[in-house]
């Protein structure tokens, strides 16, 4: 009787189980908008119509441009709350407000950086017109907030948070972020800050070499510069990731004589994080003088890259040098003033109050100087004595940046003249635009503020610099005539992909890291493959996965040593990758061994020299181990390892290199060498916000798919070798890839890496993954007929009816 009653118990309780995680399934799906039907919203001053078609983006007809973009507030607040919500955490530095005390080094740095502060001044100093916009969306956004009754998307309820209402600095700041994480020359100057306690400058200027390289910079000793300031470069702190290597995006456009349609067609692929949801997402907004449709970023009322009717844009980064670090030295009997070059100065100071979830508040206390910022001693470390610091210029930081008003007038250009107008208050991050109209012009243009640096800055903003010398304060700005551009060249042709854009002899000094050329190279070659491009040869461009990296750096590898001065188990390998196309196929095992051999031979050849500073900054540095491979000005020195008696080689050093890497492989991915595949090794990882971090909810929310590609291929899939759980992980990738005609626009077609949704309860978080990873493309229309066959469904937003009686 009592083994009956426990099995009744057991399945009475299974069954309670059972209905209590279905009931809270149903209740959960209460987070998901409604795609249908009819809402009443304060703020609107007419209806608005919101189809969402087949892949669920949506089609904002509005009847005045308030609402247009009122609207778009609203669609990106049903799809995509939380990431709003962490955007809008991470630019005001209160992480830690929800995730605790592990994400306190990253607020103290942002808010130290000011970058919500700033956004609040920017949006103050902008014209009616523009403060209108962003008034608007931020209506929109809290409209829909406050009109949902039901429960939020489930990462607010696993966290506990609850958003506040949306403000118009929290769409500036979030713009400020990205042009962060697409411009970061302070955390190279801190590098060099760091190697000058260990290495000379001449081994320094190797390992972190101008590219395109055309030998040494004549740049100051850093050690002896420091050494003169009396600072101990003994011991520093943590910093940002100085792995920049190949990091980008592409662009590209044909006029009508190399087109088959006999108008221009562009292309563009933004490199990125990959995100779960993807950082971006797809609309249409129409309203009486605005239709424009392409990528937005939730949390920011604008399409960055798209078209209207008229004309079509693109763009890259430039990753101009935009941000120097000054060495400030306070006064010893006052620490509240520091060295200027006209005597001592005060610093501002303020206070800033840091929640920490389930911990004591922190306060932290912020100095800025004439130049910016000081950093946090959790960032500098003991980098410097007592009495110093390390301030931040920025452009981005200027209280006068109107790069907001600049980017959205694009929705409205109608040609050249206008788009280059627009594009004038530019400020940060500069980008590469490309540009196409249906007239059949198109052109090239790097809008953003750059600085003008004094002929005699020996330091060329490579290494932090006396704060109190006036001969390292910026001069003045490049003119914004004078900024890269071309229209209409004569072969027809215009593109980037983060090589160097201007030509020998441009007047003025952008930058003097560059990417490698391999991927504009290609691009340059597949544009002259074909005649008569069309929106097909794109996109296959688009899926180009050969590897520019491997066909320059494997036969180097190849010729350093024959075949038989490998192990046995080597041999097979050097002959089999001599045959190699050099294609990074998902279905290959010889991108994996070439990734590995090559990824083997970089600790060979700098951990001995880098000792303790090596894991941070071990990465592929392409131009550097060219240098030392091709023994540039003496660079083959690296390969002897400094902790032995004897004088290693390179070749011995490469013959060793895969011997390594075959270890590696063997025990990562077992012995049976016919079973290792590229793309088991080599996943895109779209990691989630904050829940990637969580192995018990990271298969709930994180996406992953295999895929080809590396560093160097236009379908890039960019891998960090300093990762030690997953070196070949692809986490930076195409986030986005679009094609469009000027024939005939409606026909062009976009792409991004998950789904409209951000809820991993609705079907289209991921849905568009699958057609990402195959680098198919999908339809994006402005013609009624096109987005509402097999659409989802119309929502239509009304403002609420007035009450009779005046009440």
């Amino acid at each position: 009787m009592s083994h009956r009653f426990a099995r009744t118990a057991w399945r009475t309780l299974a069954v309670l189980l059972a209905l209590g995680i279905a009931g809270g399934w149903y209740w959960l799906r209460g987070s998901l908008p409604p795609l249908a039907g009819e809402l009443n919203l304060p703020g609107l001053q007419a209806p608005v119509s919101i189809v969402r078609d087949a892949a669920a983006v949506p089609h904002i007809r509005a009847q005045n441009v308030h609402d247009a973009w009122f609207a778009l507030g609203v669609v990106h607040a049903q799809d995509r709350l939380w990431q709003m919500e962490m955007s809008r955490r991470i630019a005001g530095g209160r992480i830690a407000e929800a995730l605790g005390a592990t994400a306190l080094d990253t607020d103290r740095l942002l808010r130290t950086m000011g970058l919500r502060r700033v956004a609040e001044r920017n949006y103050r100093n902008l014209d009616a017109e523009s403060r209108a916009v962003l008034d608007a969306y931020a209506a929109g956004v809290n409209a829909w907030i406050a009109a949902h009754g039901g429960p939020l998307p489930p990462e607010f309820l696993l966290t506990g948070v609850h958003p506040e209402a949306w403000q118009p600095a929290d769409s500036l700041s979030w713009l400020k972020v990205m042009a962060l994480d697409l411009g970061s020359n302070w955390s190279g100057e801190l590098t060099r800050l760091r190697l000058a306690r260990q290495l000379p400058t001449a081994r320094i200027q190797d390992f972190l070499p101008p590219v395109p390289y055309a030998g040494p910079l004549p740049v100051a000793d850093y050690a002896a510069l420091y050494r003169g300031l009396d600072l101990p470069l003994a011991a520093l702190g943590p910093q940002p990731r100085t792995d920049t290597d190949g990091l980008g995006s592409n662009n590209w456009v044909v006029a009508g004589s190399r087109s088959a349609s006999g108008k221009p067609l562009l292309a563009n692929d933004p490199h990125l994080g990959l995100t779960a949801p993807a950082i971006w997402y797809f609309a249409h907004l129409e309203a009486p003088g605005l239709r424009v449709i392409g990528a937005t970023l939730p949390g920011v009322p604008m399409v960055v890259i798209g078209r209207n009717e008229r004309i079509a844009w693109g763009l890259t980064n430039t990753n101009p040098d935009v941000q120097d670090l000054y060495v400030e030295r306070s006064d010893p009997a006052d620490p509240g003033r520091y060295q200027t070059p006209d005597g001592w100065q005060r610093f501002e100071q303020r206070e800033e109050i840091l929640h920490v979830r389930n911990a004591p508040d922190e306060r932290l206390i912020v100095r800025t100087s004439r130049h910016g910022p000081l950093l946090p001693d959790t960032r500098t470390g003991d980098a410097l004595p007592a009495g110093y610091g390390l301030a931040l210029a920025w452009t981005a930081l200027a209280e006068d940046d109107a790069s907001f008003r600049a980017a959205s007038k694009l929705a409205y250009a109608q040609d050249w003249a206008g788009f280059n107008e627009a594009l004038r208050e530019f400020v940060a991050p500069q980008q590469n635009f490309v540009y196409a109209d249906v007239d059949g012009h198109i052109g090239f243009l790097s809008p953003g503020r750059i600085p003008v640096r004094r002929p005699d800055n020996d330091l060329l903003g490579l290494a932090p610099a006396p704060g109190w010398e006036a001969r390292y304060d910026w001069a003045g700005w490049v003119p914004y005539e004078e900024l890269p551009r071309v229209f209409d060249p004569a072969d027809g042709a215009l593109y980037s992909a983060n090589e160097r854009i201007v030509p020998p002899g441009y007047r003025w000094h952008l930058t003097d890291e560059w990417q490698p050329a391999y991927r504009a190279a290609r691009i340059r070659e597949l544009l002259a493959a074909t005649p008569a491009h069309t929106p097909a040869s794109f996109r296959q461009m688009h899926a180009d996965i050969r590897s520019g990296l491997a066909a320059d750096l494997l036969p180097k590898l190849l010729q350093r040593a024959a075949a038989t001065d490998y192990p046995p188990a080597a041999r097979g390998w050097h002959e089999r990758l001599a045959r190699w196309d050099y294609g990074m196929r998902v279905d290959a095992a010889e991108p994996l061994v070439f990734s590995a051999w090559y990824r083997a031979l970089t600790r060979r050849i700098y951990a001995d020299e880098l000792g303790p500073e090596f894991e941070r900054l071990w990465d592929q540095r392409t131009t550097f181990m060219n240098n030392v491979l091709d023994d540039r000005d003496g660079q083959g020195r690296w390969c002897d390892d400094v902790r032995t008696a004897a004088t290693e080689s390179c070749a011995q050093q490469v013959v060793a290199a895969l011997g390594d890497a075959l270890d590696e492989l063997h025990a990562r991915f077992g012995s049976d060498e016919s079973r290792w595949y590229w793309g088991d090794a080599h996943p895109a990882v779209a990691e989630h916000r904050p829940f990637s971090k969580l192995a018990w909810l990271r298969p709930l929310f994180e996406l992953r798919r295999p895929v080809g590609g590396d560093v160097s291929t236009l379908d890039v899939a960019r891998f960090f070798i300093n990762d030690a759980e997953a070196p070949y992980a692809a986490r930076h990738v195409a986030s986005l890839r679009m094609v469009v005609d000027l024939a005939d626009p409606n026909r062009s077609t976009f792409m991004h890496s998950s789904g409209q949704s951000g809820n991993p309860l609705s079907p289209h978080y991921a849905d568009l993954l699958d057609r990402w990873t195959r680098v198919e493309s999908l339809p994006m229309s402005m013609q009624a007929r096109d987005y509402e066959a097999g659409a989802l469904g119309t929502l239509t937003l009304r403002p609420p009816a007035a009450v009779s009686g005046g009440q």
